[in-house]
């Protein structure tokens, strides 16, 4: 519902609708301009695109500087319209290398094998097939090793003092305990959620809210309190978790704020990440199932990765308590995440 208005969305994860629908920004072709130390994308998403309103422009800009990566998006709407954009990359600090060292001797000692052999043995390779097996079998069968297979080992720390619970399909679960009650401080103001389609200005605030509000829980005393570092497998442990899909709420303002860190302490890589958004996806890749293929063929399965989402808070255009999502004509949407890398 935007200024009383109902939009239906495309449905593309169970009852909801998931990453912008089922054609996504992320499954569109892009426009790209070149920077001298980065690169801009931009689009325009037309008016009805998977069921939003208006028409929509976007840019994304990536610069590099340094061990930093920062990730610029500024969009501007030509109808009042949610918009709330992110990145969806997945971080495994020990990296593909990670044993790559390994491979590479190895395969230097085994091509020297293969050589030795071939000189004093060259009915061999018609027993042992084409020229090169030795160094074939020894990346296949170091290729399954090769980075960390998951993200166990990572020591992870997030800025937040509250998240949002999430229902059996992963969207913000309602308080019910709280109905009738969050908003007393309210009155007799008007209460923003009880405006009716057509209505300019919203009602009084009724004595018994009907609006439930999303819950926002405190994460002390839960798993969610990472505030200090846990290392993450550990910690799936202690705590009986399957992993992490939840939004938290940041402490900062909308100016430059610290979000998160992950230490990987057998390489010594630090990532830490600054926005100034008001909230942080993190995902633990919990749904991976080693169909998607990297480099060298590495397969990653559940929990091979991690996500740090900076965005607003989910279904925040459904929770007027929420920070605010909602773009209208003549302002302009400009957030800012901060990927700082280096080593400890």
């Amino acid at each position: 519902m935007v200024d009383g208005k109902e939009y239906k969305l495309a449905v593309n994860n169970g009852p909801n609708s998931l990453h912008g629908g089922v054609r996504g920004f992320d499954k569109v072709v892009w426009t790209p301009q070149v920077l001298s130390n980065g690169v801009q994308f931009s689009r325009i998403s037309p008016d009805g695109e998977e069921g939003y309103p208006g028409e929509l422009k976007v840019w994304v800009t990536y610069t590099l500087d340094g061990g930093e990566l920062m990730v610029n998006y500024r969009a501007q709407a030509s109808q009042t319209t949610p918009v709330n954009l992110t990145n969806h990359s997945y971080f495994n600090l020990a990296g593909q290398e990670h044993n790559m060292a390994l491979l590479n001797f190895f395969t230097r000692i085994l091509e020297k094998v293969e050589a030795l052999l071939a000189q004093f043995y060259p009915e061999g390779k018609a027993i042992l097939g084409a020229p090169g097996w030795l160094s074939r079998l020894s990346i296949w069968l170091l290729t399954p090793a090769q980075g960390s297979p998951n993200i166990y080992d990572h020591e992870v720390t997030i800025e937040a003092d509250a998240f949002l619970p999430v229902d059996e399909t992963l969207i913000p679960t309602v308080n019910a305990e709280t109905t009738g009650s969050w908003c007393e401080a309210l009155k007799p103001s008007p209460c923003p959620l009880s405006r009716k389609p057509g209505q300019s200005t919203p009602a009084p605030c009724p004595s018994t809210c009907p609006f439930p509000p999303g819950e926002v829980a405190p994460v002390q005393g839960t798993a969610f309190d990472l505030r200090k570092p846990v290392e993450l497998g550990k910690h799936l442990q202690e705590f009986r978790i399957h992993g992490f899909d939840h939004n938290f709420c940041l402490k900062g303002s909308k100016d430059k704020h610290f979000c998160a860190r992950v230490h990987h302490a057998g390489s010594g890589r630090v990532l830490e990440v600054y926005t100034t958004q008001p909230g942080v996806q993190f995902y633990t890749g919990n749904f991976l199932d080693g169909t998607l293929k990297g480099k060298s063929g590495a397969v990653y399965p559940k929990h091979s990765g991690f996500c740090l989402e900076t965005q607003s808070w989910p279904d925040a255009v459904n929770q007027p308590h929420f920070p605010p999502v909602l773009l209208r004509p003549g302002e302009e949407y400009d957030h800012t995440t901060w990927f700082k890398f280096s080593v400890a």
